[in-house]
């Protein structure tokens, strides 16, 4: 069982990644790139920034660091990809290696929570995790571009995973039980960060034109919501036909016996 998980989940991430790659350099990287040709009059210290699109949506601000491959976190250092395609090709590969990520969580919580993830309630899963990882999180921090004022970075990472966690925790929650009492908790797990607030930018006047972050925000989270589609109805496929092959092999072997 944990071996058929683990590979339906590798698979989803593949396809899932690929379409999300695909997407995303026609729809997104020209925005990012639109973007940088503002960043030298958003930033005084006159550093180079780059962003990277992650698999789920979220998009974060690495100064002079080449493009992590791990939501939220900043990895210093004075690489960094060249545009075209050595760029694309990395951030296929981070987009890759993320969607496995995710698709792992799934699955793991899949296999802990005693819900299993098939065809028919794959869109739901795809759903749960949209809102646990992109627009729940994007609510309080919207996608960013290059060129504009952000928060502290640690404190940042910070609220994304609590926010997550405690969405995630309120889906689940419901998805276990329909108490009285669970619905309040729910709400007031998902309310909690936003009633907190997340840490909020420096008041500085943004070189990215308004509409140019609209755009992005919108097409990030659009692509997101494929991708988590996507993770989700191929996942369950994958496990449907999987636990079919088991169960098949099962029954041969019952039959010789």
């Amino acid at each position: 069982m944990f071996r058929n998980l683990f590979f339906a989940a590798v698979l989803a991430a593949l396809c899932a990644g690929l379409l999300t790659s695909a997407i995303q350099h026609f729809r997104v990287t020209p925005l990012i790139l639109h973007a940088e040709s503002f960043e030298g009059a958003g930033h005084s210290h006159g550093e180079e920034a780059v962003v990277h699109e992650h698999a789920d949506g979220t998009s974060h601000v690495h100064e002079d660091a080449a493009a992590a491959t791990t939501a939220g976190h900043d990895h210093g250092g004075d690489w960094a990809p060249q545009d075209g395609f050595e760029r694309t090709a990395y951030t296929v590969l981070a987009n890759l290696l993320v969607a496995a990520g995710f698709a792992l969580v799934l699955g793991a919580v899949s296999m802990l929570a005693g819900l299993p993830i098939t065809f028919a309630n794959g869109l739901v899963w795809g759903a749960a995790g949209f809102v646990v990882f992109s627009l729940a999180p994007a609510y309080g921090l919207p996608p960013e571009l290059p060129g504009m004022p952000a928060g502290d970075l640690m404190a940042r990472q910070i609220w994304w995973i609590a926010t997550a966690v405690m969405t995630g925790a309120a889906l689940l929650l419901l998805a276990k039980t329909r108490a009285g009492w669970a619905f309040a908790v729910a709400a007031l797990l998902i309310i909690a960060p936003h009633v907190i607030g997340a840490p909020a930018a420096p008041e500085e006047a943004s070189a990215v034109p308004a509409h140019l972050a609209t755009a992005f925000a919108a097409n990030t989270l659009g692509t997101a919501a494929v991708f988590w589609a996507v993770l989700g109805l191929v996942f369950g496929r994958l496990n449907d036909l999987f636990a079919d092959r088991t169960a098949t092999q099962y029954a041969g072997k019952g039959a010789l016996a």
